[in-house]
């Protein structure tokens, strides 16, 4: 499949979903939406072991939703908006295998969630980041509201969603937003050594962990380490456990599935 907003790129296991509207500093118009949506099923049909957020250009991951769209609408288009907002999220946080956001510019509004989203985020020291929303007199719509306040906690969120801070890439590190800083012209290759890395790893084990960490933040306390539990005991005699347990015993590396 082909978008004219967007491109999907594969490189072995791990695909980049690249947003690639840089004049409009990749902002998510419907059409981009629409194909984001593909993308992420491209991605998991095809077996993406990881699956790379990015934007074009050197200006702008996400530089939010589509402001000129938005600003006529009402509310039952503005909650279809928001549905659909929320899905995209909802499978970038499910998707069963990592996915890693590569902010390389603005992060802002929407962009932003679909960072939060992420189960990685890894900034350029050019980036700039917020849920800016206020200041349109709106809030975040995209999941900002639930998934910053577990990043950063209650105080923190609050503060940058009521003011619509910009915050720096080194702000953001500290926070806890965003995992680590590296120079501009680095981010690129930094990203695909650790989706490389990633993508080496055990694909089961991967998404056993992504789907207990998950179930941490929204089921009881037990209901979590039950479901733990079962994810660790349902991995055992699968090829990978034999084959991760027997190369450590034999002192050599792994050869998973």
């Amino acid at each position: 499949m082909s978008w004219d907003t967007l491109r999907l790129d594969w490189d072995g296991d791990v695909a980049t979903i690249t947003i690639d509207r840089p004049e409009q500093m990749n902002a998510l118009n419907a059409d981009t939406l629409d194909a984001l949506e593909a993308a992420l099923d491209e991605a998991e049909d095809g077996g993406a072991r990881v699956v790379v957020l990015t934007g074009a250009g050197d200006k702008a991951f996400v530089a939010g939703a589509d402001i000129g769209y938005m600003k006529d609408i009402g509310t039952p288009a503005a909650q279809n908006y928001a549905e659909q907002g929320h899905r995209i999220a909802t499978r970038l946080e499910e998707f069963p295998a990592p996915t890693v956001a590569a902010i390389n510019g603005y992060a802002f509004g929407g962009g932003m969630e679909l960072a939060l989203a992420c189960d990685l985020r890894v900034a350029s020291e050019r980036a700039l980041l917020g849920q800016t929303e206020i200041d349109l007199g709106i809030t975040p719509g995209w999941g900002g509201n639930v998934r910053l306040p577990a990043l950063v906690g209650d105080e923190v969120a609050r503060r940058l969603i009521f003011f619509g801070e910009r915050i720096d890439a080194s702000d953001a590190h500290e926070y806890g937003i965003v995992g680590e800083v590296v120079a501009h012209d680095q981010l690129e290759s930094h990203v695909e050594d650790l989706a490389a890395e990633l993508a080496s790893k055990p694909r089961h084990a991967l998404a056993g962990a992504k789907a207990a960490i998950n179930m941490s933040h929204d089921a009881p306390r037990d209901a979590a380490l039950d479901f733990e539990a079962r994810v660790w005991s349902g991995l055992f005699g699968t090829h990978d456990q034999r084959e991760g347990m027997e190369a450590f015993l034999d002192k050599r590396d792994p050869d998973f599935e």
